[in-house]
């Protein structure tokens, strides 16, 4: 059979989706039924896709965007960066001080410029991430991955782009405005309804999880990546915890197990970091690569 032949049986014998909304938006709509939407595509038809029974298809599609475009942009793998959105970077700490009104929210601010150094050690850890250059069968490996936000997040993606690499950015809508930070490769930019399905993506691809000081948001990622490696729902991988002085404060692990509702193995779950250089040794360590840092 020659090629020609060939191509005529792989040739579509429908047209595409996107052909057929061309059609309908080509025609002139003058009668009611035409402008009534019940004759709308489906597809087309956004209040129709936002009613509440449509919700397992509004799952399907933060489910599939994401991965299909992920996929499309050659990505094995992620480094996962958790932490605050509240941390300010080095260079804005004194305008942080600066909006401190009361000796109260002066001690907070206080104690987060403290912490600013931590978006210093995200930044760097982001940028031995990027510069290693990991490629397993055609895909990139150790893609700096973030919740797209300010911070912690906007370092962990500001490290990648210090070298020209590409970062993701997991976002998600929220009532306050919220925009991507500057630092997220734009085609890598993603924006989720769904909390469960936005976790979902940030574990789907890690490899590494670096977890800094961080409120709700981050003790609820770090929480459900301890269960899932726990409960052997997920296997395991390197979990950064960075910043013993802080989560040793605010949580008392060796109490939790002494309570016996988990086992003192759990806490070997995770490994207490304060530095870059510490992680990503131990990421590489665990791998049994050889990426030195730049």
């Amino acid at each position: 059979m020659t090629e020609e032949e060939l191509n005529t049986l792989r040739n579509r014998k429908f047209y595409k989706a996107e052909q057929e909304a061309g059609f309908v938006e080509s025609h002139p709509k003058t009668t009611a039924q035409q402008q009534d939407p019940a004759y709308q595509l489906a597809f087309r038809d956004t209040d129709f896709l936002l009613r509440e029974e449509l919700r397992p298809v509004r799952f399907q599609l933060e489910l599939l965007k994401a991965e299909m475009l992920l996929e499309e942009a050659d990505i094995g793998s992620t480094l996962v960066i958790y932490g605050s959105a509240r941390i300010p970077a080095p260079e804005k700490a004194e305008a942080a001080l600066a909006t401190a009104t009361t000796p109260e929210r002066k001690a907070v601010v206080e104690r987060l410029v403290a912490k600013s150094k931590y978006y210093e050690e995200a930044r760097k850890l982001a940028r031995y991430a990027s510069t290693c250059g990991v490629v397993e069968d055609g895909k990139r490996q150790f893609v700096v991955c973030s919740g797209g936000g300010p911070s912690i997040m906007e370092a962990a993606n500001r490290g990648a782009d210090d070298v020209g690499v590409d970062s993701v950015g997991l976002n998600i809508v929220l009532p306050h405005e919220q925009a991507p930070n500057p630092y997220v490769t734009p085609h890598l930019s993603f924006q989720f309804h769904y909390f469960a399905l936005r976790k979902m993506h940030f574990l789907m691809r890690a490899r590494a999880v670096a977890v800094f000081p961080g409120g709700f948001g981050t003790f609820d990622e770090f929480f459900e990546l301890l269960t899932l490696i726990q409960t052997g729902k997920m296997k395991p991988i390197p979990v950064l915890l960075f910043g013993a002085d802080y989560w040793n404060k605010v949580i008392d692990f060796e109490a939790i197990a002494d309570e016996g509702v988990i086992n003192h193995e759990d806490l070997k779950l995770f490994t207490p970091v304060e530095t870059a250089e510490e992680a990503w040794r131990e990421i590489m360590r665990f791998y049994d690569l050889d990426c030195a840092q730049p």
